[in-house]
């Protein structure tokens, strides 16, 4: 199963295009008004099976977008505690260096945009709760 998720926000978008048997192939964030495009350039090429759009604010608007874009339906997914999971996540990813190594992981914050570990998360539990809980 390969879903493209997004996590949508007003002036920057988080994207993820997730394998249940690859992976993560692609993520990145990017401005809002660029999202429908750089969504069609995930999609070429790969067979998704699904579109998950995490139901935050302002996600109506971006859903509809990205659905008039894609000619596709959009699930809208629950995102609660992605925030703080894609955090982590960023910095499993990108492990702190130098006198930041030192500091308890729960105090740091990345040091760049990471909406799209936020959409990466959204992604693979979506993955999970559509494979009954089990893990590739």
């Amino acid at each position: 199963m390969i879903v493209l998720a997004i996590d949508p926000g007003s002036k920057k978008s988080g994207i993820a295009l997730v394998s249940s048997d690859e992976g993560i192939l692609r993520h990145t964030t990017v401005s809002v008004e660029i999202l429908a495009e750089v969504c069609r350039d995930f999609c070429q090429g790969a067979s998704v099976d699904e579109i998950i759009i995490g139901g935050s604010t302002g996600s109506k608007k971006i859903r509809q977008l990205v659905q008039e874009v894609l000619q596709r339906q959009v699930q809208v997914v629950d995102e609660s505690h992605t925030t703080e999971l894609a955090r982590q996540r960023y910095f499993v990813d990108n492990p702190p260096q130098g006198w930041r190594r030192l500091l308890p992981r729960g105090l740091l914050y990345p040091p760049v945009p990471f909406d799209d570990y936020a959409a990466v998360v959204m992604a693979e539990a979506f993955i999970e709760r559509q494979q009954g809980g089990m893990t590739s």
